[in-house]
């Protein structure tokens, strides 16, 4: 962090314009200091009476937090290898990061409740600033791995932007937590058992099912025909976490079994096997798999399949052409950024393959609640 601090001030000297240079010095200050982590219990009890005064609490500590995360990306963002920093769709992520920052950094002090309700709706457009940050992205390393497609091996320095991209997109699911929580806490009337973002009583069953739906349609869009999904579990058994966060892993999980099974049997007389999720309830995580019959990954395959890089569609969708929908596969972005929801709660997500056969995933969910956020 420190090689890029300078990178970023030596940028900042060269600046034309006496703003461009503040904002650059103050980008490189406010990405040395170190973040502060929060839990999902943390969040559910703080959250538990959102009155006034917690809620100027909560826009408080985020006045203070946000910068630092935005700076901390924005910098990284500015110094990356094969020449990705200068990539049109890199900078135009970088440009949100630092719109981002100096919208947050420039506010004024957050100090009663008109202040509050104003910084709320301030961090709430920051928030649909950066919808389109993943594919953004994506399209960024797509155009990189365009250019090395002659290529046979990923050169070795590419495991640099591998670990950055879990850096950046670990740091973009809590910085969007954070002020999704907090907007979130305003809702005058919340359903039931929600608590802002969180579910006090999420039924994994009720989410396989609603993401079971979705992935179903888009195979279905996709291919004519889909796969049956059976789901096995308690269906009265609920738990703390996120809906969001896992309809979401379970969509992609189940969006990848679909496919395989799918294009396997495409031509086959044979009955297509059905995929299968079991929800299991332990006394330290919730554990989810889904199981297919889909022909599996090679051995040689699997240490790709969290990297960035690696898809197994043949023609990925361009990112710069409108789809209509999501796409059955494509970037190669699902897998590993739904590891990273898992991760950030304290979880796993876990692929074992047989070749010849079909796969299974396990994803775990923490159901203690007690896991800081990992701060990359």
């Amino acid at each position: 962090m420190a090689a890029v601090t300078g990178e970023w001030r030596r940028a900042a000297m060269m600046a034309s314009e006496p703003m461009a240079r503040a904002v650059a010095e103050e980008v490189a200050r406010w990405g040395s200091m170190k973040q502060t982590g929060v839990s999902l219990r943390y969040m559910m009890e703080f959250g538990l009476r959102p009155t006034p005064r917690n809620l100027l609490l909560s826009a408080q500590f985020l006045h203070r937090e946000l910068p630092i995360r935005f700076a901390r990306r924005a910098l990284e963002l500015q110094s990356l290898p094969f020449g990705l920093s200068s990539n049109p769709a890199i900078l135009k992520v970088r440009d949100w990061y630092l719109e981002s920052f100096r919208d947050i950094r420039y506010f004024p002090e957050v100090r009663n409740r008109d202040d509050e309700l104003a910084f709320t709706q301030m961090i709430n457009s920051v928030k649909v600033r950066h919808n389109n940050v993943v594919p953004t992205m994506a399209s960024g390393v797509q155009q990189l791995k365009k250019q090395m497609c002659r290529k046979r091996k990923v050169p070795s320095g590419f495991d640099e932007i591998h670990e950055f991209l879990d850096r950046f997109y670990l740091s973009r699911i809590g910085i969007r937590m954070l002020i999704g929580q907090h907007v979130a806490l305003h809702d005058p009337e919340p359903e039931p058992g929600v608590i802002g973002l969180i579910n006090t009583r999420l039924s994994p069953i009720q989410v396989a099912q609603a993401a079971s739906e979705d992935a179903r349609a888009i195979c279905l869009r996709e291919y004519g025909s889909a796969p049956d999904i059976n789901i096995y579990g308690d269906p009265n058994f609920t738990f703390p976490y996120v809906t969001q966060h896992l309809h979401l892993m379970l969509f992609e999980l189940v969006k990848n079994s679909l496919r395989a099974v799918q294009e396997r049997y495409m031509n086959s007389d044979k009955d297509i096997p059905p995929v299968r999720i079991i929800v299991a309830d332990g006394e330290e995580d919730v554990t989810i798999k889904v199981s297919d019959e889909g022909g599996g990954i090679p051995r040689s395959g699997l240490p790709k399949i969290f990297t960035y890089l690696y898809s197994t569609a043949e023609y990925p969708p361009e990112l710069d052409v409108p789809n209509e929908g999501a796409p059955m596969a494509g970037y190669g972005f699902g897998l590993p950024i739904s590891r990273l929801y898992a991760r950030y709660f304290g979880g796993d997500l876990q692929v074992i393959s047989m070749e010849g056969y079909g796969t299974d995933a396990y994803l775990h969910l923490s159901r203690l609640g007690d896991s800081e956020e990992p701060l990359p």
